[in-house]
């Protein structure tokens, strides 16, 4: 089970009940934060989620709106009396801009571990989640993030009658461990579905993000324009319109679509409801504190 909050749904500055950009995932107790815009902090005591279990911080790339509320967030940590190190992933760069933060947050009492992504696509784990980041196209250097909770395949205890596999191994088996000379895969059936979340803002439509969304849990895109009027100032200025990341769904068929990032100039995004579901029906114009648990759909 993954829980997942979109703690702000607006681009380029606040608005009054639209924070900047930022999405809580939880896992086990343990917490990844993607993004961190201004109001962040606000959002996560709103929607009561707790500051102690965040262990990671995704950064997509360092444009203000996404990452001018990390500096409030590190000295919350340290007030809140946070010991264990907190493990920071973000662009070429990274490093220097954490430092530039820490100027008006020195002393905290935990470590920051940063990681910084250069390849096209990078692999990675924690929390016990697969996390891939992949690049997508900006003004500057930005990663989508694609993250999975995978699940074993199902135990069949046919197959381990069927080899005459004493019934005290089969506990060991199912932890992965080979005893008796047998291998744990001669009792699991076919692999089954995990979870799956991909989140993509600020980027023109491009094959990174087909590539990891496809058929997955909950797709979050950036709709920073709604209408065709804005197309050639989407193209310009690196980002999507509304219509292209119903496009991108309807490709990648996901359970479910969050649209985010909006314009400040888009007052009211939430009166395109209904003109969003027509296009595809399991879309949801985001809103802060926009929350879902995800389940495995298998038994």
């Amino acid at each position: 089970m993954i829980d997942a909050c979109l703690l702000g749904c607006g681009g380029v500055m606040p608005l009054p009940g639209r924070a900047l950009t930022s999405l809580f995932v939880r896992y086990n107790g343990s917490a990844i934060l993607i993004d961190c815009g201004e109001g962040t902090q606000i959002e996560l005591r709103r929607n009561k989620l707790k500051y102690s279990q965040i262990d990671t911080i995704l950064l997509t790339h360092f444009h203000g709106d996404h990452v001018c509320g990390i500096t409030g967030l590190l000295l919350s940590f340290g007030l809140d009396g946070r010991i264990a190190p907190l493990k920071i992933y973000g662009p070429k760069g990274l490093t220097e801009i954490i430092k530039a933060f820490l100027i008006v947050a020195p002393n905290l009492p935990y470590e920051i571990i940063c990681y910084e992504l250069e390849d096209n696509c990078v692999e990675f784990k924690e929390i016990g989640l697969i996390i891939n980041a992949f690049k997508v196209k900006h003004s500057v250097e930005c990663y989508g993030y694609r993250i999975d909770l995978l699940r074993s395949p199902k135990f069949d205890p046919e197959k381990a009658r069927a080899l005459n596999i004493p019934i005290e191994y089969w506990k060991v088996l199912q932890r992965g461990e080979t005893v008796g000379g047998f291998n744990p895969k001669d009792i699991f059936g076919e692999n089954r579905k995990g979870i799956s979340i991909l989140y993509a803002t600020d980027t023109r439509p491009v094959d990174n993000i087909t590539k990891f969304g496809e058929h997955c849990d909950l797709m979050v895109l950036e709709s920073m324009y709604n209408d065709i009027d804005h197309q050639e100032k989407a193209e310009e200025n690196n980002h999507m319109t509304m219509a292209e990341a119903l496009n991108i769904a309807k490709e990648c068929k996901p359970n479910a679509l969050w649209l985010t990032h909006f314009s400040p100039s888009l007052l009211e995004p939430n009166e395109l409801e209904n003109e969003v579901k027509a296009q595809y029906e399991n879309a949801t114009v985001g809103f802060d504190g926009l929350s879902i648990t995800l389940n495995f759909s298998e038994i």
